[in-house]
């Protein structure tokens, strides 16, 4: 039986927001005040719509969006630890649930090489239009009065986990690799075995202590990481238990 590992996109594999690094093909790499104020919480994705808008409207296209977006950093270690997966893909399957979008990470995992590393994309479905503007959908609806309104990362891998197991797939444990605070809800599926692993210094990390130090009953164990080396290392621990 394999193991499930879940990775959040942005701050997690690359170390940058790439909604927010897009604004760098903007005219003077900035928004305008008005359309920065448009956004409201939750509703990020109907914000980035606009922002698409704007870019496509003042003339960036396709070509330039993805040579920004394709310039993102990885976070450090994240290279060793995507190969490290690969060389031990009878060990793992891996997936990532992002609340970036298909077209961004699509460019990513393309232009480096990664595509095989994961099984399934879960994230705003996105692509460009006829007149060469950058639209992007909300995943789904759903319930959760704790995640932003077009998805909610807890019901798409409690989803996966089930139709996985349908199929006959059981896995020993989930390992939860993520930073930010919409990564909260999807551990709080994780059950005893599982593994939650927040990058140090970032929303999750600091949730996860704050709640370890009010003693809430957590039945996964807590990893934090800096550098995917300190992930590959946990990983080969689980792979020998």
């Amino acid at each position: 039986m394999k193991i499930l590992l879940v990775f959040d996109f942005d701050n997690t594999i690359i170390d940058d927001n790439s909604d927010t690094w897009i604004v760098r093909c903007a005219p003077e790499k900035k928004l305008p005040v008005e359309l920065k104020e448009s956004y409201k919480k939750g509703f990020w994705t109907e914000f980035m719509g606009r922002v698409f808008k704007y870019l496509g409207d003042k003339g960036v296209r396709e070509d330039e969006m993805k040579r920004a977006v394709t310039s993102m950093p990885f976070t450090s270690g994240m290279v060793e630890l995507l190969n490290f997966i690969r060389r031990n893909k009878d060990k793992f399957d891996c997936i990532i649930i992002s609340d970036s979008n298909s077209v961004f990470i699509d460019w990513v995992l393309e232009a480096t090489n990664f595509h095989d590393v994961f099984d399934k994309v879960f994230t705003n479905p996105a692509a460009f239009d006829g007149s060469g503007h950058l639209t992007v959908e909300n995943y789904h609806a759903h319930s959760c009065y704790r995640c932003p309104k077009n998805l909610c990362k807890n019901v798409v891998l409690v989803e996966f986990v089930d139709k996985q197991l349908q199929q006959g797939v059981n896995y020993t444990r989930i390992v939860y690799i993520g930073d930010g605070g919409n990564d909260l809800c999807p551990v709080t599926f994780l059950k005893k075995n599982d593994v939650a692993m927040p990058r140090k210094g970032y929303t999750l990390q600091k949730t996860l202590s704050r709640m370890s130090q009010n003693l809430e009953p957590m039945e996964y164990c807590v990893v934090a990481w800096s550098s995917g080396v300190e992930v590959i290392s946990h990983l080969q621990f689980l792979i020998k238990e």
